[in-house]
């Protein structure tokens, strides 16, 4: 039995920053209703043309696998987090391995929405403990501002989200005192719909149905979210998951040097923080500048916490996510 560590990490985001403002000219909004729901500025959007999910993602990778010290030809697997995929099928990971010239490796999507990383970090964990897999390249990306219904009418959900990419590569680590210590996952499906997007999907609506309705106020092609119910289950949710993974490694939330929290809104990681009573130098957040990312949110985070030495060797860090579906789940790592 192996452990798994993160060896290397990378993100990539877009140019093209859209603040707050920015958006009031689009629609009825403005920087204080926006920062006051959910603490963000500003967020990053592609130029169409200029990026694609899959192009960030190998974008976030590369640096992910340069800092790591692997090389190409000893990735053995690839697991990418997102739910916007370039295409409906195939998803990103193949088109990864192709565009990163990787060997023929297997290459696995996963479909958990802001969880998403925190999925992919467990399955790519379970696959180096048991030995299958040495090296395993972990993506997380999201373009989100193609698909948004950037009017007063979808200002609720469309100021929230924004695109990016981030990375890790995980790889074999025989002191069993490091690396993930341990991966706590949850689902809750009966509030699925509560954050979903409908359609294009076979169970509802189609794009033939799109199609042939032709109706311009059919919103079940745009992502729908019940922002106070989501709000409250995502609080909740976060902190079981946390003392979860704790009590599993018999830690305490004084051990706790740094926790990255999904970067839904600034004010559940607010919340989470005063909950615990952490410190701001104890947890992480980003989303003031590149609002929700998704599965980008976390590898984003914790990329730029690592870069400005915010984690260091030996440091118990805490990662937790809370998104669609409903999912959950926390990864234990000491650095």
């Amino acid at each position: 039995m192996y452990h798994s560590k993160i060896s290397g990490l990378g993100y990539y985001v877009p140019e093209n920053i859209v603040t707050n403002d920015d958006l009031s000219k689009i629609m009825e909004t403005n920087d204080e209703w926006i920062q006051e729901r959910t603490g963000i500025q500003e967020r990053r959007h592609i130029i169409r043309g200029e990026d694609t999910t899959t192009s960030m993602g190998v974008k976030a990778a590369k640096i992910a696998i340069e800092r790591s010290g692997v090389a190409n030809e000893d990735i053995d697997f690839v697991i990418f987090a997102t739910l916007s995929p370039d295409y409906y099928f195939p998803g990103p990971g193949v088109l990864v391995q192709r565009d990163l010239g990787l060997r023929t490796v297997g290459a696995l999507d996963v479909r958990n929405q802001c969880s998403g990383f925190v999925y992919a970090i467990s399955i790519a964990d379970q696959y180096i403990k048991t030995g299958m897999y040495k090296n395993v390249l972990v993506i997380g990306s999201e373009l989100h501002s193609t698909g948004l219904d950037m009017t007063t009418r979808g200002r609720g959900v469309s100021v929230i989200f924004g695109d990016g990419a981030g990375a890790a590569v995980l790889s074999r680590e025989e002191d069993l005192s490091k690396g993930i210590l341990s991966t706590h996952l949850h689902s809750e499906g009966q509030h699925a719909e509560e954050l979903s997007l409908i359609a294009p999907g076979m169970g509802k609506r189609w794009v033939t149905d799109i199609i042939a309705d032709n109706d311009p106020n059919d919103e079940s092609y745009y992502p729908y979210m019940n922002g106070q119910f989501v709000f409250k289950n995502a609080v909740v949710r976060f902190s079981e998951v946390i003392n979860e993974g704790l009590q599993a490694n018999n830690l305490q939330v004084s051990d706790i040097n740094m926790l990255v929290p999904h970067q839904a809104n600034l004010r559940i990681s607010q919340f989470i923080q005063q909950k615990f009573r952490l410190t701001d130098d104890q947890v992480f957040n980003n989303i003031q500048k590149y609002g929700n990312t998704t599965a980008a949110s976390i590898p984003i985070a914790l990329t730029e916490a690592w870069e400005q030495g915010k984690i260091k060797s030996g440091d118990l860090v805490v990662l937790a996510a809370f998104g669609s579906g409903f999912t959950w789940g926390s990864v234990i790592i000491r650095w």
